[in-house]
């Protein structure tokens, strides 16, 4: 972050120029960093299958399903269709298959310090349903007995730009999970924040 070169806003200087700099990029890593602690944090626990999915198909069939169902979302359970090639892709940040209740769970995981736009929101959720219909067949086509599949977004600070019961805060994870992982990410946040607060200093 403090090796990025910038031009100085001419109001701010150079000084306050370079600390918007460093905050607007550590905003953004801290959004990767959150994602790959999670991830990393949940592969510890025996009882599940953990991985990350950055081509995730979307066939034409779930966005036609995701249509009639954006404007009351829980409709959407119960609805699915067959994971294949698609005409778009999804990032999906983990995938957790427990092998001991055969569930299987996909989630986007996002700072939540601010809630999104309405244009983002929309797309947020059609992403979040689209991944809901097709999760379980994904997970068959992967070889898994899954006896039940859902999709989260994860809104870690508890901004949630989604309604229950899409969306999960930092202090569900835990409970959620069955299985600590709160405290092993807040590990890494605190020595992500001693690294920015340490460039802030010299700055």
């Amino acid at each position: 972050m403090n090796e990025k070169s910038f031009k100085p806003d001419p109001i701010a200087g150079e000084h306050f120029s370079k600390i918007v700099s460093v905050m607007s990029s550590a905003y953004k890593r801290h959004g990767y960093i959150l994602e790959r602690a999670l991830l990393e944090q949940l592969k510890t626990n025996d009882s599940f299958e953990v991985w990350e999915d950055r081509l995730f198909q979307v066939p034409g069939t779930a966005d036609h399903i995701v249509d009639s169902a954006i404007k009351n979302p829980e409709h959407i359970f119960g609805s699915e269709t067959g994971y294949r090639e698609g005409h778009r892709t999804l990032q999906v940040d983990a995938i957790v298959y427990n092998k001991n209740d055969k569930s299987l769970k996909a989630y986007e995981i996002k700072r939540g310090s601010g809630l999104h736009d309405a244009g983002k929101r929309r797309s947020i959720l059609r992403d979040l349903l689209c991944l809901q219909v097709l999760l379980r067949s994904y997970g068959e086509s992967k070889g898994l007995d899954v006896t039940s599949a859902r999709a989260h977004i994860i809104f870690y600070y508890g901004k949630c730009s989604i309604k229950k019961p899409f969306s999960l805060t930092k202090d569900e994870l835990d409970e959620h999970f069955g299985f600590p992982v709160v405290g092993a990410v807040e590990e890494v946040n605190s020595y992500f924040r001693e690294r920015l607060f340490g460039i802030l200093a010299g700055s």
